[in-house]
């Protein structure tokens, strides 16, 4: 009987437990949101890169739309460049951002 008892308790254990893990793999998870690529800029990218586009300590940006296609600058937001970061926007909000600085020329 104390057998079945503890056999059924450890059931129950792993049963919860494996309730509690999340079905979403964090890895894949695609960030959006209403914000504007201004308002993600702002909020993301400001600190940086300043609120003017420049005057950061990173890199200005006021041109950068002259240098890079949309799809080079969000591929920059998304994996990063040199001490910048990975990963700090992904999906739509990475793609809202690379293109409002693109037309930023």
């Amino acid at each position: 009987m104390k057998k079945t008892y503890l056999l059924l308790i450890g059931f129950l254990v792993v049963g919860l437990l494996s309730a509690c893990g999340g079905d979403e793999d964090s890895a894949d998870h695609v960030a959006t949101s209403d914000l504007s690529g201004e308002e993600l800029y702002m909020q993301y990218c400001s600190s940086c890169h300043g609120g003017d586009l420049k005057a950061g300590y990173a890199p200005d940006l006021d041109n950068v739309g002259s240098n890079f296609t949309v799809e080079e600058i969000e591929d920059i937001i998304v994996n990063g460049y040199k001490s910048m970061p990975q990963g700090l926007l992904k999906g739509d909000d990475a793609k809202k951002v690379a293109e409002w600085l693109a037309e930023q020329k």
